[in-house]
């Protein structure tokens, strides 16, 4: 179970037809491919969800071109964000119109399947729908539910909400294959963690539901306690220097976003948020605005 929130930072993929062969632009890896044609659309460790895509979803001749607004590594789900946005460009491409249902789930495909990066499938699905999700995964089954949350809360939850990010994440596929494994094997201090991000969530859904500000920040403390007991390198020392300071200045609380060792990390401020915002400047943090999405993908 995951609870989630988009927020306005968007992933774009854009697809020209024709041409001679296929071109393959990342503007925010600042990489470029021009493959002569399908069979070219092999994984070498360059651009692989973009081949992925295109082997997935045909269309011949193109220009294949994508951009984020989110930083390298940042761990806000980016390449979740990547796979809904090339899977509904391509889609259209060819003239099939998928729900955002099928968008995530063909998102996830592509990634975990068709490029082989291991990872959960909360990030395309947060990005199909928008606002704020419960989701549950009962594989092969998901379900999904939309947390709904007083107005007012929501807005003082994003104006209080500080997302900084110190660095790119430096947590790879393999340390989530490390964990599963230990999972699987039934290490109890790995089990007893992943049953207690679970809980968690499961709480947080009535905090948010409840407008209870300060249940929020213990539960997002708690959820990194968890995320630390998973991988000893998950939290890196300029994450460690970055929370203790905005501890000091009367942070509620705070977590990584997504798998940590480095990338994001937010903490909910209280009601006069400047003091936590002087702290995260002060630790070297590069702040992002939070704005909620509350919407999913869409045509621009």
């Amino acid at each position: 179970m995951v609870v989630t929130a988009a927020i306005r930072l968007f992933a774009r993929a854009e697809v020209r037809l024709g041409g001679s062969g296929i071109r393959l632009v990342s503007e925010e890896l600042g990489d470029e491919l021009q493959i002569l044609d399908s069979a070219g659309l092999i994984s070498d460790g360059r651009l692989e969800l973009l081949k992925a895509s295109l082997r997935i979803l045909p269309v011949g001749a193109c220009t294949l071109t994508t951009r984020s607004d989110a930083p390298p590594g940042s761990g806000l789900g980016s390449s979740g964000a990547l796979d809904v946005a090339l899977v509904a460009a391509l889609s259209a491409a060819r003239g099939e119109s998928p729900d955002p249902m099928e968008i995530a789930e063909r998102a996830y495909h592509l990634e975990s399947v068709e490029a082989g990066i291991p990872g959960g499938r909360q990030d395309q699905f947060a990005s199909s729908h928008g606002g704020f999700l419960r989701l549950d995964f009962k594989d092969p089954d998901s379900e999904l539910q939309r947390v709904k949350l007083d107005p007012g809360f929501s807005d003082d939850l994003g104006r209080r909400m500080v997302l900084c990010y110190t660095s790119a994440s430096r947590f790879s596929g393999s340390t989530i294959d490390r964990v599963m494994r230990a999972y699987d094997r039934g290490e109890p201090d790995v089990a007893r963690a992943l049953h207690g991000l679970r809980s968690v969530a499961e709480s947080m859904e009535a905090a948010l539901s409840s407008a209870d500000f300060a249940l929020v920040g213990r539960l997002l403390s708690e959820n990194w306690i968890h995320q630390q007991a998973l991988d000893p390198h998950m939290r890196t020392e300029e994450m460690a220097r970055l929370e203790r300071a905005v501890t000091a200045a009367g942070a509620l609380g705070g977590k990584a976003a997504g798998s940590g060792a480095g990338g994001c990390m937010f903490f909910l401020a209280p009601d006069d948020p400047g003091q936590v915002l002087e702290a995260a400047r002060s630790c070297g943090a590069t702040l992002l605005p939070v704005r909620w999405a509350m919407y999913g993908v869409r045509p621009c």
